[in-house]
């Protein structure tokens, strides 16, 4: 079974956890002096917050799974869409072994498919053959996509002080 991933950079962690808690009503499975994770059941939801991020936001999003072959089966639907996918094989990131490959959408947006094969003491280890390896979100550049017009000058989608913005 696939559990949603959601990945947000915040500027104070303490805060956050505070909130996610009071959001959640839940505390977080891991936390650590830069990072903090839910592991939701309803929703079924991997959430992990850190400060690792150059700016506060959406990092990126993804699958976890219970299994080597329900990865196989994401890399497959990839690769068949003829997606960019960067495989990351068995890695370190987040406290975590994983098994994981990354795949970008249209926006830019990063999506990590991973199977999770244990913890690790560190937020990352980097490979001693190499200065450094991707961890997280891999950098990428987004797809131009058309301009969309708003159909309304108010808000719709989130609170906002402009009277301009629209989803």
């Amino acid at each position: 079974m696939k559990r949603f991933h959601v990945h947000v950079n915040v500027n104070d962690l303490q805060a956050s956890i505070t909130f996610y808690n009071k959001l959640f009503a839940a505390q977080p499975a891991r936390v650590e002096a830069d990072y903090a994770k839910w592991m939701l059941d309803d929703p079924r939801i991997n959430f992990a917050i850190s400060t690792r991020g150059s700016q506060p936001g959406l990092d990126h999003l993804g699958f976890q799974v219970d299994d080597a072959a329900e990865l196989t089966e994401l890399k497959t639907r990839a690769e068949s869409a003829d997606m960019a996918l960067l495989d990351e094989g068995d890695t370190t990131c987040c406290y975590s072994r994983s098994e994981k490959h990354w795949i970008t959408d249209p926006q830019g947006i990063a999506w990590e498919h991973f199977h999770t094969l244990g913890n690790i003491p560190v937020f990352h280890e980097s490979a001693p053959s190499s200065e450094s390896s991707a961890c997280c979100a891999p950098k990428a550049v987004p797809v131009a996509m058309p301009a969309i017009t708003p159909k309304s000058q108010t808000a719709c989608c989130a609170p906002s002080t402009s009277k301009t913005s629209c989803c």
